[in-house]
């Protein structure tokens, strides 16, 4: 069923659901107790619901501005009320025992009307089975892993992988007896001479966060489905705008919605999109280590999604707009963006991506600590923090050579990652000219 048939029997359907054995189930649903999406045949509103969100008639950004909304059924309020909830309450004891409520919302651990706006409006975009929204990116990973793997299973990431993810993997998962083995990232069909029988899953993450490869996707995919592999992705970096994954084959799509998503720097959420076969095998498991997301930050990051294809468009040309001036600047080595034709990736990038991001890499022909100091301690517009995707410009220095292993980190000079928020590039500019000139003296001194 189409992600907005499910919104509309979740809003609007009060009839019974039925209980089938575990182990197929729709998230809003207590993950013991299992409902096939299409068991219940939507009514004439729902068709009418339906057809009013079907992707196929209008593009994404068409498409961020009405999924997740029904103000008939609120109404007539344009956004989704924020529904704070623990407690459910039952109609009966017959509803009580079968964990049947108005609009099949059954306790808060699993989320509210609020969250499934979000989550359904994520799936549409994503092209995929079912979302849930959890508390970070992180949790979302973690999670996402936990449910996935075993004792004795062996992990495929990528090299270029997210910081914490590595932290995590090194971490917990060895502890736990997973095997860990990280891949250069532009491996891409040779990826199959690291497949071994007890390989169970592949890592991704395009482009890396820190260095900027980008994968081949479809070549690795095909590699895994020829092992009976999953594949995940965290495609935080290009949104669910500019890359989609699933319909690459990819079998999960996961992102750090604090960033492009959210979009305003004040909520922690991460986001899981699955495919059928995903959601059928690792749902009830994913809520064994989790909850979901907070409703007002759900409300917080559908605000977010309204203006996503505008932001995303800003961010993108001002990047690219800055990344250009970076290029002709004499204490600049190096501009790391997929966007650039002489980036290594970029034609692979061309053919799976839709756009970038605001977030790219440069590297610094030499430097001092003091330098570096003079240059981002009295900048104006970027600030300096983790994190991105928010309507402010940051820069901070990045150490590559800390978190790689598979390939190391050759690259001479300081790396610099680079967030290009919603201020004009003019003003950006201007205020990096001024960074390297206090740069400049200081190195000279």
């Amino acid at each position: 069923m189409h992600a907005a048939a499910l919104i509309a029997n979740r809003l609007h359907n009060a009839r019974p659901v039925h209980n089938f054995p575990a182990g197929n189930h729709v998230g809003w649903m207590d993950p013991g107790l299992i409902v096939y999406a299409h068991s219940v045949e939507p009514s004439d509103e729902d068709v009418i619901i339906l057809k009013k969100r079907t992707l196929t008639s209008y593009s994404d950004a068409t498409a961020v501005t009405v999924l997740g909304r029904d103000p008939d059924a609120h109404f007539g309020i344009v956004n989704p009320p924020v529904y704070r909830a623990s407690t459910i309450l039952y109609p009966t004891v017959d509803a009580l025992r079968r964990h049947e409520t108005r609009g099949n919302v059954q306790y808060g651990r699993y989320g509210t009307p609020t969250n499934f706006a979000l989550e359904e409006a994520l799936t549409a975009l994503e092209e995929g089975y079912s979302s849930i929204a959890v508390g970070s990116g992180k949790t979302a990973i973690t999670a996402t892993l936990l449910a996935l793997l075993e004792p004795g299973d062996h992990l495929l990431v990528t090299d270029s992988v997210y910081g914490p993810t590595r932290g995590f993997a090194d971490g917990m998962l060895t502890k736990f007896g997973i095997a860990i083995e990280y891949f250069d990232p532009l491996i891409g069909a040779d990826i199959e001479a690291r497949i071994r029988p007890n390989t169970k899953a592949i890592f991704l993450e395009s482009p890396g966060s820190w260095t900027f490869e980008i994968q081949d996707v479809p070549a690795i995919v095909s590699v895994a489905k020829r092992h009976g592999v999953v594949t995940l992705i965290d495609n935080t970096w290009a949104s669910p705008l500019f890359f989609k994954p699933l319909a690459l084959g990819v079998d999960i799509s996961i992102h750090a919605a604090t960033k492009y998503i959210g979009g305003h720097s004040d909520l922690m959420m991460g986001t899981i999109t699955m495919t059928e076969a995903m959601d059928h095998r690792l749902r009830k498991s994913i809520w064994e280590t989790t909850t979901a997301s907070s409703p007002d930050d759900c409300a917080l990051a559908l605000r977010g999604l309204r203006t996503l294809d505008v932001r995303l468009k800003q961010h993108q040309q001002s990047a690219i707009d800055v990344a250009h001036w970076l290029a002709t600047q004499p204490e600049v080595a190096e501009v790391i963006h997929p966007a650039l034709p002489n980036h290594p990736g970029h034609a692979v990038w061309r053919r799976d991506f839709k756009g970038s991001s605001g977030l790219f890499g440069f590297i610094l022909k030499s430097s001092s600590a003091a330098a570096l100091a003079a240059m981002l301690d009295e900048l104006e517009f970027f600030g300096m923090g983790y994190s991105w995707g928010g309507y402010e410009s940051l820069l901070i220095p990045v150490e590559p050579a800390a978190i790689r292993s598979a390939v190391p980190w050759t690259r001479s000079g300081q790396a610099m990652r680079m967030h290009v928020g919603l201020e004009s590039p003019t003003d950006l500019i201007r205020d990096l000219e001024a960074g390297f000139a206090r740069f400049r003296r200081a190195l000279s001194d």
